[in-house]
């Protein structure tokens, strides 16, 4: 099965102690992510016990929230790391897989309920990244709490959504799309600003403009210069977000994480 999905207590226990059992003893107080991502820490990477949110933003669909997401937890997985996504039942593996995740070392909780503290708690207990989607207005002994737990296991917590108090803000700004011409064909890329706000170490603001979908530093790739509306159709679907037609002669821009996500899981 591609990822784990938990849908039980005990099933969560005996996760949680499976990954607990595979820790290494003295393990790296840095978890490592990609150099994009990097200039936006503090520490060069994610520091365990620290809190790092993802403002998904409103618009979801073309936001790059969730492309933000996943990127940050490819190369701790890589490197041996285990993480978990709670919340987030639209997410599936083909998206997670795409973005460098290791399935093998990834748990997914699609719908952990009204006490979804207590799932994100106990996976911090044994997980070394837990991504928790925010469902709304959380609480100010809720988010202390979880705060409190990640520091006292060494986890890294990543709240997806509006949250106070991070250690650092990561939030996709406005951008634009390449691959489109003359209103119709299929989008390439997106050039977004990313930018990190926080406290501490944190406190001065930083940002890097880059490439979505995937993680690339502006200056790596030249612009693209299209010559006719459609990219060939073998192009890799993961490279490519699509413009879909509504009634009345609409367009709504698609993220293609969420794309993939909604398809299959």
């Amino acid at each position: 099965m591609a990822g784990r999905m938990i849908s039980g207590a005990a099933a969560l226990a005996g996760m949680v102690r499976t990954a607990t059992e595979t820790d290494e003893p003295g393990a790296h107080r840095v978890l490592p992510v990609a150099p994009e991502l990097g200039g936006l820490l503090p520490w060069q990477g994610l520091r365990r016990g620290s809190t790092v949110s993802v403002d998904a933003g409103r618009a979801a669909p073309a936001g790059g929230g969730t492309s933000l997401m996943l990127a940050l937890l490819a190369a701790a997985s890589r490197a041996g790391s285990w993480c978990a996504v709670v919340g987030v039942p639209a997410l599936g593996a083909l998206a997670a897989a795409e973005s460098g995740i290791v399935l093998d070392r990834l748990a997914l909780v699609p719908n952990p309920g009204p006490d979804w503290p207590t799932v994100v708690a106990a996976l911090i207990d044994g997980v070394d990244v837990v991504v928790t989607a925010v469902p709304g207005t959380v609480s100010g002994p809720i988010v202390s709490r979880l705060a409190a737990r990640a520091r006292q296991r060494g986890s890294v917590l990543v709240p997806f959504g509006d949250w106070s108090g991070a250690d650092v803000t990561l939030r996709v700004g406005d951008g634009h799309w390449e691959g489109l011409g003359a209103g119709r064909g299929r989008l390439r890329r997106r050039e977004v600003t990313v930018t990190a706000r926080g406290r501490g170490a944190a406190a001065r603001p930083r940002e890097v403009v880059m490439w979505m979908p995937g993680v690339t530093a502006h200056a790596a790739i030249p612009p693209i210069r299209t010559k006719r509306p459609a990219v060939p159709e073998s192009a890799s679907s993961r490279e490519m977000a699509t413009v879909e037609g509504r009634g009345g002669g609409g367009l709504r821009l698609v993220d293609p994480w969420e794309r993939v996500a909604g398809g299959g899981g």
